[in-house]
């Protein structure tokens, strides 16, 4: 039935699986029947002693509960493809936390698998379903902030330094997911670039810097660092009309819109002896810090999972915007490889 809850299960218990066992509790729009662990005592420490929802270790006994037609997915990205496999093979929707998969191939067997069976593949790109960032797309989407100029982004602390993946493997995904979640309708990245140091000997990159080209002639530049004293969530999005910073660390002023910036008069506009100089002029006018309703970004990607499902459309960020991060970062990778050179992307990754 339409308005009944969708029966969910959640396979994975450790760091961010509670996060999602405590929103699907908390939605109408589910009813939570699993958290599987290959620990089970960690499974049911997360439920506690008085949960009804069942606690196991056994995944082909979730799956094979007809009353879950949804999964949700926090793994290590290693058994993304052979847990979502399963599940998609089962007959469930996919939720899976970002990344998509280990690796491009992986991810376009998810999605053709899920395309196949007409079943929901939704990545969990968190920080899109923030309210900061809906806004920003509304702008960008709406022409708000006019033509898009140029996106710069850093995301920079003292991190844990990774055994397996890079700095740009682990905090890039963030910042490049947002970047496809935003952009505007027929712009895309087109190539990317990469550098990247190992200060410390850890034998893989800690500071990294990627730049993008993009299909409209815009630029936008990614920092991720490891190795930073000070923590820095700042993204700077210049418009051809008003420029926007957003800074994520700044609860009582996340956005600030600036309608500051340079114009440039064109050719026609310009006087037979003035078209040998160009006329640039700068505006200065107002700052405003636009108002927004603070809500968990967990709990709105957990609506929009509810409402593919229910609709049989694609989620915000469907599989194809996992593929299209997973390209990138494998780009990414051959360009650090390749001392920065710039690699070009598929015009659309392929499932």
């Amino acid at each position: 039935m339409p308005d009944e809850p969708i029966g969910v299960a959640v396979i994975g218990a450790g760091y961010w699986g509670p996060n999602l066992v405590r929103n699907f509790m908390s939605s109408p729009a589910f009813r939570l029947r699993w958290l599987c662990d290959l620990d089970l005592g960690r499974a049911r420490a997360v439920l506690g002693d008085y949960s009804t929802v069942g606690a196991t270790d056994d995944l082909a006994r979730v799956l094979a509960d007809d009353s879950v037609r949804a999964v949700a997915i926090a793994t290590p990205a290693g058994t993304h493809l052979e847990v979502a496999l399963a599940a998609l093979r089962a007959g469930k929707h996919v939720l899976v936390e970002k990344p998509l998969a280990a690796n491009h191939a992986d991810g376009t067997r998810l999605v053709a698998e899920a395309e196949q069976r007409g079943l929901t593949l939704m990545c969990d790109h968190t920080y899109c379903y923030t309210p900061a960032v809906l806004r920003i797309r509304e702008m960008l989407h709406s022409g708000e902030l006019g033509e898009l100029h140029y996106l710069d982004s850093v995301r920079i602390n003292l991190g844990l330094v990774q055994r397996d993946i890079d700095v740009v493997w682990d905090l890039a995904p963030h910042d490049l997911s947002i970047l496809d979640f935003v952009l505007p309708p027929g712009v895309r990245p087109v190539s990317v670039a990469a550098h990247g140091a190992d200060g410390i000997g850890a034998g893989r990159a800690c500071v990294a810097y990627l730049t993008l080209r993009l299909s409209s002639g815009a630029i936008a530049h990614v920092h991720v660092n490891w190795l930073s004293p000070v923590k820095i969530r700042t993204t700077i999005i210049g418009g051809s009309k008003r420029t926007l910073v957003w800074d994520d660390l700044n609860p009582g002023q996340r956005l600030a819109l600036f309608d500051r910036g340079v114009d440039v008069a064109t050719s026609d506009e310009l006087g037979t002896e003035a078209r040998r100089d160009m006329l640039v002029s700068y505006r200065s006018g107002d700052m405003v810090a636009p108002a927004l309703t603070e809500r968990e970004a967990l709990r709105t990607m957990v609506d929009e999972y509810a409402r593919a499902i229910r609709t049989g459309t694609p989620a915000l960020t469907d599989g194809r915007s996992g593929l299209r991060v997973l390209a990138i970062l494998e780009a990414a990778t051959r360009s650090l490889a390749a001392g920065g050179t710039m690699i070009p992307l598929d015009e659309e990754p392929a499932a």
